[in-house]
């Protein structure tokens, strides 16, 4: 099992849509956000910092499923709870809950990979195997 963490948002004005509900795509934004802050919060340094340390650049998503139950709006401060619901040899699937008090307002399920640069052309990238430190600092 893997640690869950939670990082707050204060919703904006700004992330409304015209009838003063949170544009969807807000959430995957602010998802992306709670991934990053779920590894710092385990003890990872910055992608920029870790790329400098053992070439990892980050953990791009392959694929996601959200499903949206109710919605917010600005003015509210929402939790992200993050964790890893699952290991597999090259990718994890990260789960988001996204709650406003006990409210469930949406869920989402990403597959990611670690990645690196390719070393004989660093435009490219490809996904490694989840380093057994890494995945030891997030469980």
């Amino acid at each position: 099992m893997s640690k869950t963490t939670t990082m707050k948002v204060e919703v904006r004005f700004g992330d409304c849509d015209p009838a003063g509900i949170v544009f969807y795509p807000r959430y995957h934004r602010w998802m992306d956000a709670a991934s990053l802050h779920f590894f710092m919060s385990c003890g990872m340094p910055p992608w920029h910092e870790l790329e400098k340390r053992n070439g990892i650049i980050g953990t791009p998503m392959l694929e996601h499923h959200t499903r949206f139950m109710k919605s917010s709006t600005y003015g509210e401060t929402i939790e992200i709870h993050t964790r890893v619901e699952e290991w597999r040899p090259k990718v994890f699937i990260q789960l988001h809950r996204i709650l406003r008090g006990d409210d469930l307002l949406c869920e989402s399920r990403e597959t990611r990979v670690f990645c690196v640069r390719d070393p004989h052309d660093r435009a490219r990238i490809h996904a490694i195997p989840i380093p057994e430190d890494i995945r030891r600092l997030c469980e």
